[in-house]
């Protein structure tokens, strides 16, 4: 992740949030640049669980 400058910001210094289905703490990914605002889990199976239940 770069910062308002174009520097890279270091991975202790990257966002994150809690897991909606666990409440696990994850850190933002390049893979989720775009969509961070939507992302609600940390993982695929924290997903799944919370679509079934």
């Amino acid at each position: 992740m770069k910062n308002a400058k174009g520097k890279v910001v270091a991975k202790a210094n990257l966002p994150d949030k809690p897991c909606k289905a666990c409440g696990r703490p994850f850190s933002w990914r390049k893979k989720w640049a775009r969509d961070w605002d939507q992302v609600l889990y940390c993982s695929d199976k924290c997903r799944a669980t919370n679509a079934k239940a």
